[in-house]
């Protein structure tokens, strides 16, 4: 599989402010005695219009982040931190403000759409619930507008669509339902958590155009979450790489495909088959090992007991997320560790005494 070509689309107003900012997110899970540390630290933006995605393994928190935004975690989640969304701080929203936001500013679609959709109850009624909430519906309004919708998801005959229960359609046609019911308001912001994870390699790119559609459509902004690179590559404005709950680099999609700065992004993009000799990587590199656990989080870089560059101050110095160059960000001491604490600097000079110089990176 080659990667699809990097997107050159319209970048979003950069001096604008953000529409959503995270700011020192932690996440934790608490059960008796063990403590889970799902996202620990996260800070991150998305602008009006743009595409940000998040991609990293299984087990580094991205689907716990993206609850997290909209307050859909279980009653034993702990939450710190602070989610801003066009200027409110929605820590200090109640379940009835959150009930409000979700659906008409913020929207959200699911790995699994079957799941998603209640099995015993017609098309017609689900999202009718949905235009009669948030926007208030005549009867005749709404059902001409349930109608646009699934004309706009591109969904065949949707008279008939309507009157269906959900195990009628396949994969992808329930997911272009969860999509219609997630835009039936039009929201600012449009949450994609694996939208193409159950679905085969066609149906999954007739999704992401879909997607890709309604965003010009609709002016909207998408966070997407996936592991899927190839996808990532062809869809994003931007790219945040998450490894055990912290964002370890970040960067505009082309700087991030052309010049991957944390050894972690190296070796994602080294695990896909690129037969093209043209590309910096043209063979497949397997990533070895597993994430580690959130409960026993290993001290100093979370990524060492798999970095091929790990050094020895590795062990103990905790990486702090510094710009490199432009916008680019990464938190690895192979840069120097610039926003280090004076103590987390001299341990990083000692322990490059003894590594190899030409394994040690400036920024530029």
């Amino acid at each position: 599989m080659s990667l699809p070509p990097i997107l050159e689309g319209v970048a979003p107003d950069v001096t604008s402010a953000p529409l959503l900012e995270v700011r020192d997110l932690h996440v934790e899970f608490r059960s008796g005695s063990r403590q889970v540390r799902a996202v620990d630290g996260v800070d991150l933006q998305i602008r009006a219009g743009e595409v940000l995605a998040l991609v990293g393994e299984s087990g580094c928190g991205k689907t716990v982040l993206s609850l997290a935004l909209l307050k859909l975690l279980e009653s034993n989640a702990h939450v710190r931190g602070n989610i801003i969304w066009t200027g409110k701080d929605l820590s200090a929203f109640d379940e009835g403000q959150m009930q409000e936001l979700r659906g008409r500013e913020i929207a959200m679609i699911f790995q699994n759409p079957g799941q998603s959709l209640n099995p015993v109850l017609r098309i017609e009624t689900q999202l009718a619930g949905v235009l009669r909430r948030h926007r208030h519906l005549a009867k005749a309004e709404c059902h001409a507008e349930m109608l646009r919708l699934l004309d706009l998801v591109r969904i065949p005959d949707p008279e008939q669509a309507l009157r269906a229960f959900p195990y009628q359609f396949s994969g992808g046609m329930c997911q272009r339902i969860m999509i219609a019911m997630a835009v039936a308001c039009r929201p600012k912001l449009l949450i994609a958590d694996e939208p193409t994870a159950a679905l085969d390699v066609t149906i999954a790119a007739q999704i992401v155009d879909l997607v890709l559609d309604l965003r010009q459509r609709l002016q909207m902004a998408v966070l997407l979450i996936s592991h899927d690179l190839g996808l990532v590559a062809s869809v994003a404005d931007r790219v945040s790489v998450m490894y055990l709950g912290r964002i370890v680099e970040s960067a505009d999609v082309a700087d991030l495909y052309r010049n991957p700065r944390h050894p972690y992004t190296e070796a994602l993009l080294r695990s896909i088959p690129v037969p093209d000799p043209s590309r910096r990587w043209n063979t497949r590199v397997p990533l070895k090992g597993e994430v580690p656990s959130a409960v026993h989080i290993p001290a100093g870089c979370r990524f060492r007991g798999r970095c091929p560059q790990a050094m020895p101050a590795c062990m103990t110095v905790d990486p702090v997320f510094c710009h490199v160059s432009g916008s680019h960000q990464v938190a690895c001491i192979l840069y120097g560790n610039s926003c280090a604490s004076g103590s987390e600097q001299t341990a990083l000079a000692e322990s490059i005494a003894h590594f190899p110089a030409n394994n040690i990176r400036g920024g530029s």
